[in-house]
């Protein structure tokens, strides 16, 4: 299997700049290497994202005629640079227009509104996915088969499995539709304009409690403050810890976010570390125990 590291995704890179007709990405800089490398190209001001293979091309896509469809609604999001994605070996490349400098860091009452406008509109004129977050931990799993353990695979396996059969059953308390998918303040930049809304690949058609229980978790598990999740509630008018399928829903996150960290794992000794920690308090029920961003 082929590494995904920094060095493949930036010989990916300039690959797909040739095609593009951007120059050759000699100063671009790594901001982010995870489902995606993310590259800031410098001058021209535009932003890369180097998908991590072909079973992100699909997503690739739908993020950017997502984007244009909440632009065309008024609602404040990142901008294609180009319409389509640039496929390069088998890895979706797509180009956005670089937003000026983040006035300050966003803070979880900035997501509030951008939510509330994202739910209240009507679907789409295409078709989006429903929001599996489940879906991809196998494939997670299997790029750090060699590094983790095997009974911490069989594991998080089951617990998919489980926490599968249990979504299918869930009641909703808002109506369902159009959700971010991964709503979480580090995807808004604050511009001198207000918040803009980023990151819109997990866009989908679902309950919209997901994308509320995600910063649930995050206060729970990643030490967001009592007082910033309030606000957060407060700004966006309800609080999903109040619905019974919470804890499915936050069980089934932290399934996937488990998992997620195991693509990272691989000659990463922090991120092996921190799957582990994550895994051990999963098999202990141990809520309290603080996880890390990866």
């Amino acid at each position: 299997m082929t590494v995904f590291d920094a060095s493949r995704a930036t010989a990916l890179l300039a690959r797909a700049c040739a095609a593009a007709g951007l120059p050759a990405p000699d100063g671009a800089r790594l901001l982010a290497l995870a489902e995606n490398a993310v590259f800031d190209l410098g001058s021209p001001a535009v932003v890369a994202k180097v998908g991590r293979g072909p079973a992100v091309a699909e997503r690739a896509g739908r993020e950017l005629a997502v984007a244009d469809w909440l632009d065309g609604h008024g609602l404040p999001v990142v901008r294609p640079w180009a319409p389509a994605p640039f496929e390069v070996d088998g890895h979706p490349v797509t180009f956005w227009h670089r937003l000026a400098p983040a006035v300050r860091p966003a803070r979880p009452a900035d997501l509030a509104p951008l939510l509330r406008a994202l739910h209240a509109l009507p679907a789409p004129p295409f078709e989006l996915p429903g929001r599996d977050l489940l879906a991809p931990v196998d494939r997670w799993l299997a790029t750090a088969a060699e590094v983790v353990a095997p009974e911490d695979v069989a594991f998080l396996r089951a617990r998919r499995a489980d926490h599968q059969a249990a979504l299918t059953a869930l009641v909703p308390a808002l109506p369902p539709g159009v959700i971010h998918g991964d709503a979480l303040p580090r995807n808004v930049h604050i511009g001198a304009d207000g918040p803009v809304l980023l990151d819109l690949e997990t866009a989908s058609a679902d309950l919209r409690e997901h994308d509320l229980v995600v910063l649930a978790l995050s206060h729970d598990r990643y030490g967001v403050p009592a007082e910033e999740y309030l606000a957060f509630t407060t700004a966006y008018g309800w609080d999903v810890r109040d619905w019974p399928g919470f804890a499915v829903l936050r069980g089934a996150r932290e399934t996937a976010s488990a998992s997620w960290v195991a693509q990272q794992a691989a000659g990463n000794a922090a991120a092996l570390a921190e799957f582990a920690r994550r895994v051990g308090s999963l098999r202990d029920g141990a809520t309290e125990v603080r996880w890390y961003p990866f």
